[in-house]
């Protein structure tokens, strides 16, 4: 299932349009969860999301509302089995960023940010930035499902750093996008493993990519608790939705 996460019914009209046609194109199911504050106003809530999906002309999607109170997104993905997550971003509400952040760390499946400001998504060119740490192998995968089944061209942009491991990471990716038929290309970054990300938004915008694919942190230092983690000062700046892949920690385990 590709969920869609709203916040704002009133606003949420080319989101829905865009996570609509990517359930299409991965051949998934599509619904739409909301959190309230009480039971109470479940009903209602309900009854605006369907009005908005008869007019979208989506209706049959599975809707549903949910008390914020005794629900979270990641129960709630994992009780659905969805596949993909959408989350608004209404009003270009900046500070719900970090909280959404948060409430997605244990999140085992990507989830994408899609600000109100945002037009449908194109999704002819995908903008992979590629840094040394071993976890950037898991967004390979989703880079190459956009390539398979909706015909996007992948970019890889490697981080220019001293050492091979950012290197070694693109090799492994080439080896994967090699097995199936679609365009990618491999760009050399201007900026190392640590900006290379930010440096993607510059490149997409340049480019007219629809989608930037992050790893999220796998631990948060000090500066992430204070200033906000890389992929928040990412999904701040970036025109374009931006798709989070969080890191694996069972498998990243520290070895003697």
């Amino acid at each position: 299932m590709i969920l869609v996460h709203i916040q704002q019914i009133e606003t949420a009209s080319v989101m829905l349009k865009s996570a609509s046609i990517l359930a299409t194109q991965l051949q998934k199911s599509f619904g739409v969860l909301c959190f309230v504050d009480t039971d109470e106003l479940i009903a209602a809530c309900e009854e605006k999301l369907n009005k908005l999906l008869i007019d979208l002309k989506l209706e049959g999607s599975q809707v549903l509302v949910r008390n914020s109170k005794l629900n979270t997104i990641t129960s709630v993905c994992e009780e659905l089995e969805a596949a993909f997550l959408f989350i608004q971003l209404p009003g270009g509400n900046t500070k719900a960023i970090r909280s959404l952040l948060n409430d997605c760390r244990e999140l085992r499946i990507p989830y994408l940010f899609y600000k109100d400001s945002f037009p449908e998504m194109n999704l002819k060119k995908v903008i992979l930035p590629i840094g040394f740490l071993e976890e950037e192998l898991e967004k390979a995968q989703f880079a190459a499902a956009f390539g398979r089944f909706c015909g996007s061209e992948v970019k890889m942009l490697l981080a220019n750093d001293y050492g091979s491991k950012a290197a070694t990471n693109a090799e492994k990716m080439k080896l994967l996008f090699d097995k199936f038929d679609f365009n990618y290309t491999l760009e050399k970054a201007v900026k190392d493993s640590f900006k290379v990300e930010v440096e993607s938004i510059q490149v997409a915008e340049k480019e007219n990519a629809g989608i930037i694919i992050v790893s999220a942190s796998r631990d948060y230092g000090l500066d992430d608790i204070l200033f906000g983690p890389k992929e928040y000062h990412v999904v701040k700046k970036s025109s374009i939705p931006v798709l989070l892949v969080n890191p694996r920690g069972d498998l990243y385990a520290l070895c003697n």
